[in-house]
C-alpha cells in the first residue's frame, strides 16, 4: 500500500503598505532585520511613533464619539494622557516598547494619573507633546467628518516576476488601514471647518466634486515632517495613498475616492533639529510650503543656539496637511511601483534561501537620518558615514 505525500501548504505572502513596502524602500537591509528576523529592534523610533499616533487618533475619535468629548482643546493630563497610556499598553503587548526619552510610561497613582515619580508633575515628552498637538489641532475639524475609523483594507495582486517552482506564490496580498470621510459628513460640516477650507482651496478637488453626488476621502497620519517635493518619501507617500484608494474601491460599500489626505504630525511642533532642516529647505527653495511675513522673518533670524521661534499656527497647519488627488493614471502607476517593490523583496528572500547570506541578499541604503536611528548599524555592511566589509 502506497502512502500519499502531503503537498506543501499554499501560502500567499501578505505585505503591509507601511510595515513592509515603505519600510523596504527606506532600507532593504534594515527591513530584513526589523521585519523578517526573530530579533526585534530595541528602539524602532519611526515604527513606534507611527503606530502610536495612529492608535492615539483612533482612540481619541472613539472617546469623542462615544463619551461626547466635543469641547476642545482637551486637557492633556485628564483626557489625552489616559488615551496615550491605553495605546502604549496595547503596543507593549505586541512587543513595541517606546524608545528612551520619547514617551513616559509611568502611570501615576490612581488618584493622580500621569505623574512622574521623580518630579511629581505630568511628564510630557516628545510623543505626548505631538499627540496633544495632533488631537487639539485636527480633532475638532477631522472627527466630525469621519464616517468610518480605522478601516482595514486588503487586496490580492498577481505576483510580479512569477516563476513556477521558484516563486513562493502566484499571488500576493497587500493591506492597509485608513480613516474614511464621506461626502455626507463633508456637506454637513460647519463653514469654519479647516479641512473643508483646505479642500476647497485645492483645484483638483473642486473640479472633481462637480461630477459626483457622493464620494469619499481617505485619511492617514505620518509621524514625521513634511517631505521635500520630489524626494523618495514624497513620491512613496503618493504611491501609498493611491494604493489605498485602489484597495478601498474593492470593498462593496465604497464610493469613489476623490482625494487622500495625509497629516504630517511633526509639523505641529518642531524641535531645534526640525527647524534647522526647515530653515535649510526654505533657504534652498526646496519646500512647497514657503513661509512669509513674520514666519519668514522669525525663521531666517533664528539661530540654533537660541530657543525655537513660535511660528504661526496657520503656517504649521498648512505644512501639516497634504491633499493628494486620486487619478487613474497615477493610481495604476503606484500599483506598478509597489508590484516592483514586492518583486524585489521576493527575489531577496529567494536569494537568502539559496544560501547567499543576509547581507549579500539585502542591500543597505545608507542615509544619515535612517542610519542614526537604526539598531543594526553596528554590523551593517555600508552605514551612512562610513563603510564596512560585507559579512557573508
Amino acid at each position: 500500500m502506497s502512502l500519499s505525500v502531503r503537498s506543501k501548504p499554499y501560502i500567499i505572502p501578505e505585505y503591509s503598505l507601511t510595515g513592509d513596502l515603505l519600510s523596504y524602500l527606506t532600507c532593504p537591509l534594515q527591513y530584513r532585520y526589523q521585519n523578517k528576523a526573530t530579533l526585534p529592534p530595541s528602539m524602532p523610533v519611526q515604527l513606534w511613533f507611527g503606530n502610536f499616533i495612529h492608535g492615539v487618533m483612533e482612540e481619541a475619535y472613539l472617546r469623542w464619539d462615544e463619551h461626547h468629548w466635543k469641547d476642545f482643546p482637551w486637557d492633556w493630563e485628564t483626557q489625552i494622557r489616559p488615551v496615550e497610556l491605553e495605546i502604549n499598553k496595547r503596543m507593549r503587548s505586541r512587543g513595541l516598547n517606546p524608545p528612551p526619552n520619547l514617551f513616559c510610561t509611568f502611570e501615576g497613582e490612581s488618584d493622580n494619573p500621569g505623574l512622574c515619580p521623580d518630579h511629581h508633575h505630568p511628564h510630557k515628552l516628545v510623543a505626548s507633546i505631538r499627540a496633544e498637538k495632533a488631537i487639539n489641532t485636527w480633532g475638532p475639524h477631522l472627527f466630525p467628518l469621519i464616517d468610518d475609523a480605522e478601516v482595514r483594507l486588503k487586496g490580492i495582486r498577481d505576483m510580479p516576476r512569477y516563476q513556477k517552482d521558484v516563486s513562493r506564490s502566484n499571488y500576493y496580498g497587500v493591506t492597509g488601514i485608513v480613516d474614511v470621510l464621506s461626502s455626507v459628513q463633508l456637506e454637513e460640516a460647519t463653514p469654519d471647518n479647516l479641512i473643508i477650507k483646505y479642500l476647497h482651496r485645492n483645484p483638483e478637488f473642486k473640479k472633481k466634486i462637480r461630477k459626483l453626488d457622493s464620494y469619499e476621502i481617505i485619511v492617514d497620519y505620518k509621524g514625521m515632517n513634511r517631505p521635500v517635493p520630489g524626494s523618495p518619501s514624497w513620491l512613496h507617500h503618493q504611491w501609498q495613498v493611491q494604493t489605498y484608494a485602489w484597495l478601498r474601491s474593492l470593498q462593496p460599500d465604497s464610493k469613489p475616492v476623490l482625494v487622500g489626505i495625509l497629516f504630517y504630525i511633526n509639523e505641529l511642533h518642531r524641535f531645534k533639529k526640525d527647524l534647522e532642516e526647515l530653515k535649510g529647505e526654505v533657504i534652498n527653495h526646496q519646500t512647497d510650503i514657503m513661509p512669509d511675513g513674520d514666519d519668514l522673518e522669525l525663521l531666517m533670524n533664528w539661530k540654533s543656539r537660541t530657543s525655537p521661534p513660535d511660528l504661526s499656527q496657520f503656517y504649521q497647519n498648512l505644512r501639516s496637511i497634504r491633499i493628494i488627488p486620486i487619478e487613474d493614471d497615477s493610481l495604476h502607476e503606484s500599483l506598478r511601483a509597489f508590484d516592483s517593490v514586492v518583486g524585489d523583496i521576493e527575489e531577496n528572500i529567494n536569494c537568502e534561501v539559496d544560501g547567499c547570506g543576509i547581507q549579500n541578499s539585502w542591500n543597505p541604503q545608507p542615509e544619515r537620518r535612517t542610519c542614526d536611528a537604526c539598531d543594526f548599524r553596528t554590523f551593517c555592511s555600508n552605514p551612512a558615514g562610513g563603510t564596512k566589509p560585507t559579512v557573508p
